[in-house]
């Protein structure tokens, strides 16, 4: 490196070329500054001791308070704010060292004893279904946005869509939330797209119904229902579960909602559409290699009145005492699993729902906690036809 500099090439240029910092070159051409290469010693070269570095002496004496109130302190206390106070009250407050210098001495000879946090990699997207784990079933989510102010128009809110093993996309803008409305979008797009195995939600009384009253199945999941397509609520606030939807949300707010300035819903929905589409285009391959999708069926009307059959889902956390709340019911799993995530598994046909433990450190375990009867009654469904 040297030898290099001296013929001219930029001592950053070194640095880069070695792999090494600027001040080891620097150092290494200082040390060697009128002298022949081959009578340098560079064993001689290594930095002394920094000038701002903790005194030796008062590092000595930080290691063995430490050691002195690990043994004999009444509060079993001999971190850095204990040894600094010990300090303090010894009466070095002349150079008495801060509680992060004390620490670095610590760490720097190897006595700390906090171990340090294990991150662990998250599980995979729809870890919680095992059919769309294995990539055997594909899953649409649906999500909303709400309270868009157009300058000197309306509030809206935007009704979003995403598949997450074919990456497929959508948004319809709302000037009013509505099940109806939203159920004719979800109608739109699997007449195009084909049905998804399983259709995610979040607890919205848009979609789930209202939550006052026992065993009330609302209009998206009956439409759910009667085509063959599982609805999945996830649980609130539980972090991951929405990811797919919530990051799609963010990027369409980003994309089209900041970056133009529109003065109707109508242009806004113009605007979404181009995007929809070239972000479509993009992800084509991507929706080639997904699991197939059923074709809805021509002529399906639906009946709001007809019985309940087939599966809902639901991923709930357990209280203190081992239960789940859905359905405006509450429900006991298990003893031994508290505050834990299942899946409850709501099966009309044969009026039972079958709950599993679920662990993000161990996605493909999920085993079957416990069978609890259920008898759904038939109650007429009171909104609008």
């Amino acid at each position: 490196m040297v030898r290099l500099v001296r013929s001219g090439v930029n001592q950053r240029e070194v640095a880069r070329r070695y792999k090494v910092s600027l001040s080891t070159v620097s150092n290494w051409v200082k040390h060697s500054a009128g002298q022949r290469l081959d009578r340098v010693d560079f064993a001689d070269s290594k930095p002394g001791r920094a000038w701002n570095r903790t005194p030796k002496r008062m590092e000595q004496r930080i290691i063995s308070l430490r050691a002195k109130l690990r043994d004999h302190s009444i509060l079993g206390e001999y971190g850095a704010r204990a040894i600094q106070a010990a300090l303090a009250s010894a009466g070095d407050n002349q150079a008495l060292p801060s509680v992060i210098t004390i620490h670095r001495v610590l760490h720097r000879y190897g006595m700390l004893d906090a171990a340090r946090r294990v991150r662990r990699s998250a599980p995979p997207k729809g870890w919680y279904l095992p059919a769309v784990l294995a990539g055997d079933a594909d899953l649409d989510c649906f999500d909303f946005i709400e309270d868009l102010k157009i300058a000197e128009g309306p509030l809206v809110s935007v009704l979003t869509a995403k598949s997450l093993h074919a990456g497929s996309a959508d948004a319809w803008v709302m000037p009013q939330r509505s099940a109806d409305q939203a159920a004719r979008c979800l109608l739109q797009r699997w007449q195009r797209d084909g049905l998804p195995n399983y259709a995610q939600f979040d607890n919205d009384t848009i979609f789930q119904g209202a939550h006052q009253f026992a065993d009330t199945v609302g209009r998206i999941s009956r439409l759910c229902l009667a085509l063959d397509v599982i609805p999945v609520f996830v649980a609130p606030f539980e972090h991951g579960m929405q990811n797919l939807i919530e990051g799609f949300n963010a990027l369409w707010q980003a994309k089209v909602w900041q970056r133009y300035r529109v003065a109707s819903a109508q242009e806004l929905q113009l605007r979404s559409d181009r995007y929809i589409e070239a972000d479509r285009l993009r992800r084509r391959a991507q929706a080639e290699q997904a699991p197939a999708r059923r074709r809805l069926p021509s002529g399906f009307k639906l009946d709001l009145q007809a019985r309940l059959r087939g599966q809902m889902i639901y991923i709930r956390r357990t209280d203190p005492r081992g239960r789940v709340h859905l359905l405006g019911q509450t429900f006991h799993v298990s003893q031994d699993w508290l505050h834990r995530l299942v899946r409850c598994e709501v099966d009309f046909d044969r009026h039972v729902i079958h709950c599993f433990a679920l662990r993000r450190r161990v996605p493909q375990e999920q085993p079957l906690l416990t069978e609890i009867p259920y008898w759904r009654p038939h109650k007429p469904f009171k909104g609008a036809p």
